[in-house]
């Protein structure tokens, strides 16, 4: 029977550590403001923001909201941006994405100051990361870090496999695992042989976005499975992209959707944050 690792209690442990921080910054004097942008009213956007808004009272961050409708343009948007790099209080930017088809993302997330980049996807934050500099990591690979040495996996010396190679999850979490002395393989959809290769990870890291994918025969005996899927199944019920009941018995520990590392990211978030008031 595999160990399960609880990402709810490991990000409320991040959470509690953090409030306390934010707490001493502000004796000190140092505060500041997440500014959180939405344009639309995409549904499980909405549930995303709430929850970072809560997050942020929670720790005792002030959070600013900006709920901009669908025909926002994209010129209207860049300038929202440009007038938050300048707000001295304002201390993260995060736009909520996906954005709408007429916005490009990559010169919105561009447009953000990377002192301000909180999401940890600038290309200077990627850079940074790439390199070993100081920045601000990508929030839902920085979160799985955490529940791995949290849960006491040992990383240094293990093999890794990745599966995915998105920029916000496959590519930095490969990037961390290596900082973390593992031996990274990337996997992906053009992958030959991928339940051989994947057979083959002491960790297993999932974000290939299909739903119940990975099953038994993807799994060696013993491994540590994370799962970074979110779906909801034919009866509205959230899954992964690991089949759960099908694993568990295999792997040494696992994540389970919901509860595994869907948590850690907000609370990763909510770290970027408060580092960003420390640095500001």
């Amino acid at each position: 029977m595999a160990k399960i690792i609880d990402g709810k209690k490991i990000s409320q442990e991040i959470k509690d550590e953090l409030k306390e921080k934010a707490a001493s910054l502000q004796a000190q004097g140092k505060t500041g403001a997440l500014a959180v942008i939405q344009v639309g009213e995409d549904p499980a956007s909405s549930v995303y923001v709430r929850n970072k808004k809560n997050a942020c009272a929670y720790i005792g961050i002030d959070s600013l909201a900006y709920e901009l409708p669908e025909e926002t343009t994209e010129e209207e948007l860049l300038r929202l941006v440009a007038e938050l790099n300048e707000k001295e209080q304002v201390k993260g930017i995060l736009v909520q994405l996906p954005l709408p088809a007429h916005i490009c993302e990559d010169k919105v997330i561009q447009a953000i100051s990377p002192k301000k980049d909180v999401d940890g996807f600038h290309p200077q934050s990627v850079g940074a990361m790439t390199i070993g500099e100081p920045g601000f990591l990508s929030c839902t690979p920085a979160g799985i870090i955490q529940l791995l040495k949290r849960s006491q996996v040992e990383i240094e010396g293990k093999h890794c496999v990745v599966i995915g190679r998105s920029n916000i999850v496959g590519k930095p979490m490969a990037l961390l695992m290596l900082r973390e002395n593992a031996t990274v393989t990337i996997a992906h959809s053009r992958t030959r042989n991928l339940a051989e290769l994947c057979k083959q990870a002491d960790i297993l890291i999932v974000a290939i976005g299909k739903p119940r994918f990975i099953g038994a025969e993807y799994v060696k005996e013993g491994a540590v499975v994370i799962d970074v899927g979110i779906h909801r199944n034919e009866n509205n019920k959230l899954c992964g992209d690991v089949r759960f009941e099908e694993v568990e018995p295999i792997a040494s520990a696992i994540t389970p959707v919901p509860g595994g590392v869907g948590p850690m990211t907000i609370a990763m978030l909510m770290s970027n944050c408060v580092q960003s008031i420390e640095e500001g």
